[in-house]
């Protein structure tokens, strides 16, 4: 199971490096970004397991493909509104109640259970990442947005709908992660149809391109991949503290960009987020109360 957990924590590096990419493909509508991104870590998925043959692991249960779609459309586009109409410093805060509901609802999984560390190492993260974007909004670092209670609805919308994906997803262990490949197209077809809709199309430019490639081959494309595997097979409650890892991360590679600037908050924050992280993981082989008593087992075993 560590493995598999610390499989997912490059999947929060992957995702640190999201905001660096965004801001180079800032001048493109969100839905046209996605579809791109999308399209190209379908693309290359899709070389990938035909030249490993394994094609044939697309061949999965319905059930395996809306969970899937559902989870990671629905969160970007109830993501990229909330960014449309609330401040972006709330709604980003907001949506980042995302780990605490994964590492809140992993104790309702059968022989899961909630513990005391689980909940304070996730409030500790929570505390960190609030750090990090109400000093954002304070400095006018983050573009006000139009204001709306629509944004705040979607903001949280969206934390439940990543939140509520991950932790399903651990009832789908027997399917290939693979799969991810086949959503990710169905995702790009998705937004295609939304952008075509709702927003004018603007051509990239090279440097454009190249972000979008990283974003497809990385934060868009292994990362979901990762963090497939990770959500079926390693301790969700721990990866739910680790996620707060992403907007430090974040943000920290924004300082290295030049795109931010490194102070006493920064620092707070990641103090904040790495105590959060070791109280929830705890001591090797401890064992504490539980907060929330583990799920009834089957009688017959």
């Amino acid at each position: 199971m560590s493995r598999a957990t610390a499989i997912g924590g490059i999947a929060i590096l992957l995702w640190s490096s999201l905001a660096a990419l965004a801001v180079v493909t800032r001048r493109l509508p969100p839905f046209e970004t996605l579809t791109l991104s999308f399209g190209i870590a379908f693309a290359a998925g899709i070389a990938i397991l035909a030249a490993r043959r394994r094609l044939l692991r697309l061949r999965q249960p319905g059930r395996a493909w809306g969970l899937g779609f559902a989870g990671i459309f629905s969160y970007h586009a109830l993501y990229f509104i909330a960014l449309d109409h609330a401040p972006a410093a709330e709604a980003s805060l907001i949506n980042y109640l995302w780990p605490l509901l994964i590492v809140l609802f992993s104790a309702f999984l059968p022989g899961e259970r909630l513990r005391l560390r689980h909940v304070l190492g996730a409030a500790l993260g929570l505390a960190g990442t609030a750090l990090i974007v109400l000093a954002a909004a304070k400095t006018g670092a983050e573009p006000a947005g139009r204001g709306a209670m629509l944004g705040y609805a979607c903001a949280f919308a969206a934390a439940f709908a990543w939140a509520g994906y991950s932790v399903a997803n651990r009832t789908l262990r027997a399917v290939p992660s693979e799969l991810i490949v086949g959503i990710g197209g169905l995702v790009a077809l998705a937004a295609s149809l939304v952008h075509g809709l709702a927003e004018p199309n603007i051509v990239p430019r090279g440097v454009e391109w190249a972000a979008l490639t990283g974003l497809g081959l990385g934060p868009v494309g292994l990362a979901f991949f990762f963090w497939d595997h990770a959500t079926k097979h390693g301790d969700l409650a721990l990866l739910g503290t680790l996620s707060y890892a992403t907007p430090l991360l974040s943000t920290g590679l924004l300082v290295v960009c030049g795109a931010a600037h490194a102070g006493a908050t920064l620092a707070a924050a990641a103090a904040l987020v790495v105590g959060g992280a070791v109280v929830s993981a705890g001591l090797p082989r401890r064992r504490g109360a539980p907060l929330i008593p583990p799920a009834a087992s089957n009688p017959s075993r």
